[in-house]
């Protein structure tokens, strides 16, 4: 979930427990764009706005009263406030054989795959590329899905900490398959 600020000196409004469509339709591709946000019966030019992402947990009702959700979902969340932003400012600019890839991968891990059927994909679609890049399709693409939170990786039956994606995902074992056998990637 996502869990979202607007500050704009002395006003502050808060939105909880998104899902990343409503956080990018919302509020951050307005944003980025430049188009005022209107929110909780307030205008929120971006000029004059300071925007904070956050991602961990859903904060229930009750754990949100007396401003304390924000507290909270700062305790329990990351702040990914640059990463979203900058995949919003992307967004005409990604390649759109990423986002092909991207949706070939989150359909057919719908059962668990491993990093060389991301690769097996990403060379389905690109034939005629170099091997090289045909990985470069895979890692960006599998990388995306893990940070959109539309897939999962998973070791045996555990899910792998998201401090732990970029070693692995920069392995080249990881993808050639000589280790982390136990290694999978599932559809959310």
């Amino acid at each position: 979930m996502y869990h979202l600020e607007l500050r704009q000196f002395p006003h502050v409004s808060r939105a909880f427990n998104l899902d990343r469509e409503a956080l990018d339709t919302r509020f951050l591709k307005l944003f980025v764009t430049g188009e005022p946000i209107d929110y909780d019966d307030r205008r929120w030019p971006p000029e004059k706005t300071r925007v904070s992402v956050l991602q961990g947990p859903a904060i229930d009702q009750a754990d949100r009263g007396l401003g304390r959700g924000w507290a909270l979902a700062t305790k329990q969340g990351e702040d990914v406030t640059k990463q979203v932003l900058s995949e919003i400012e992307r967004g005409a600019d990604a390649r759109p054989e990423v986002e092909f890839l991207k949706d070939a991968i989150a359909e057919v891990a719908q059962t668990p795959i491993t990093f060389g059927d991301a690769v097996a994909l990403a060379a389905a679609r690109q034939p005629l590329w170099r091997a090289s890049e045909q990985l470069s399709l895979a890692e960006q693409a599998v990388w995306e899905l893990l940070h959109q939170a539309r897939l999962q990786m998973v070791d045996g039956e555990r899910a792998v900490p998201r401090e732990r994606w970029q070693p692995i995902v920069l392995r080249w074992s990881t993808w050639s398959g000589a280790t982390g056998a136990s290694l999978r990637l599932i559809a959310l």
